[in-house]
């Protein structure tokens, strides 16, 4: 018998609120916001799985000691380039700080060092990654229900993500072999106006574009410009990865190009500083006018939306990153050379691989990117969620399955890759594991 005073714990789980998932906000029940947390259950339940899923940096530089020295560093330029004193540097790493964050000056030097990018610091604003600095924007731009976002198709799942947040539909462009297809932009943009919507922006990956790898050509990167000019279009350019090019001269970005203040640029510091930092950044130099405080700069809008979102941008994560600046000459690239070549290097690896095991194989093919994190492969069969976990429980593979990237309406015949973590041996294992598994699928004659 139970005792008089033991609560009834059948009754209260019984009696406890529930909630229907239609009174909650309608991006919850969007099958592409369990995309990321779908890899990352299936990894856990298959640990001895060799990933191709996740696009994270390579790991075998790290060392915890360089968080350290990176801290010194960024105190240093505390005390001696700006003067302060010992109480204002530990108030500087240990109290709230500034909303817009306390390296925009570093971030700024940065984009000028390494892009040839002349950025105001202030028309920077540190965020918790990019993903919050996405989310930002979005939220500022979406003003009513006729506004919308274009993006290419397949694209990043975390734009999509941040657009359903910020309750911004996203209107898809087609993904050619080199990059957003500047033809069909220009045709949805005047399909979305004929419809009654307001295109707020275009978002674009110009460099190494995940989830295909692909990059814009500097022709088209002028000819991009020259339309949102004409078209009165904002551009929303993320280079998360173009500091990791390998090639003689890198292209220059968007808003290196920019001369009209078109290009609002999304910066991440994930795949070049370090991931578990969480820094990120946006440049915002564009003029808002009309408002209660007059002319006012898009970054301190978007600082206004952040002290209520995050308040602000650890900045303890933010002296990590602002050390490893001050210790590399305020250049990423130059700090990321051995990343780069690790990169370069599993990218060729992966391609020869593919080609010595499944060149043969009838309906199997894969792009060619020139650098990045990721390729992706077409397979004459179905590749869904369910194959995800077929391949991680019988062959011990991982991989994205494409459909994540276009939002369950295509993509249904193809996979990509990730070449970013992996050493040559465990691509060599992990291809031969793929590829068994792509032989036992291939019809049968």
């Amino acid at each position: 018998m139970r005792d008089i005073h033991e609560p009834d714990i059948s009754r209260a789980a019984s009696d406890a609120v529930s909630l229907h998932a239609q009174t909650l906000h309608a991006s919850l029940g969007d099958a592409s916001m369990e995309s990321m947390t779908l890899l990352n259950e299936i990894a856990g339940t298959y640990p001895d799985a060799i990933s191709f899923a996740a696009g994270r940096p390579y790991e075998g530089f790290y060392d915890v000691e360089q968080i350290h020295a990176y801290l010194r560093e960024f105190c240093a330029h505390l005390r001696g380039d700006l003067g302060m004193s010992e109480a204002a540097v530990a108030r500087a790493l240990f109290q709230y700080g500034d909303t817009k964050g306390i390296i925009a000056g570093l971030v700024a030097r940065s984009l000028a060092v390494d892009e040839g990018i002349e950025a105001d610091p202030a028309s920077v604003v540190v965020t918790v990654g990019c993903q919050e600095a996405m989310f930002l924007v979005l939220r500022a731009l979406r003003a009513g229900d006729r506004d919308a976002l274009l993006a290419p198709s397949p694209t990043y799942v975390g734009l999509t993500g941040a657009a359903l947040l910020a309750d911004l539909p996203v209107l898809p462009v087609r993904t050619g072999e080199t990059g957003l297809d500047l033809d069909d932009l220009s045709a949805r943009l005047r399909q979305a106006r004929a419809a009654g919507r307001r295109v707020r922006a275009c978002y674009v990956t110009p460099d190494f574009a995940n989830p295909v790898g692909v990059s814009l050509s500097l022709a088209d990167r002028r000819r991009l410009l020259d339309l949102a000019e004409a078209e009165d279009l904002l551009l929303l350019e993320d280079n998360a990865y173009g500091l990791l090019n390998t090639a003689p001269e890198r292209p220059p970005t968007l808003k290196a190009l920019d001369r009209h203040q078109r290009v609002v640029y999304l910066g991440s510091f994930a795949k070049t500083g370090m991931p578990g930092a969480r820094v990120g950044y946006v440049v915002a130099g564009q003029r808002v006018t009309g408002g209660r405080g007059g002319s006012v700069l898009l970054a301190d809008e978007l600082s206004k939306i952040k002290s209520m979102l995050t308040v602000n941008t650890p900045p303890i994560a933010q002296a990590v990153i602002g050390g490893k600046l001050l210790a590399h000459g305020c250049s990423m690239a130059a700090a990321n050379r051995r990343e780069a070549e690790v990169y370069r290097r599993n990218l060729d690896h992966v391609r020869d691989g593919l080609r010595r095991r499944l060149g043969h194989c009838p309906g199997v093919t894969w792009n060619a990117p020139t650098g990045g994190f990721f390729l992706v492969v077409t397979v004459p069969f179905t590749v869904d969620d369910e194959l995800l976990a077929y391949a991680a429980r019988r062959h011990g593979v991982l991989f994205t399955p494409m459909h994540h990237f276009y939002g369950s309406t295509a993509g249904h015949h193809q996979l990509r890759l990730s070449i970013s973590t992996l050493t040559p041996d465990r691509i060599e294992e992990g291809l031969d594991r793929l590829a068994a598994l792509v032989t036992e699928r291939l019809p049968r004659a």
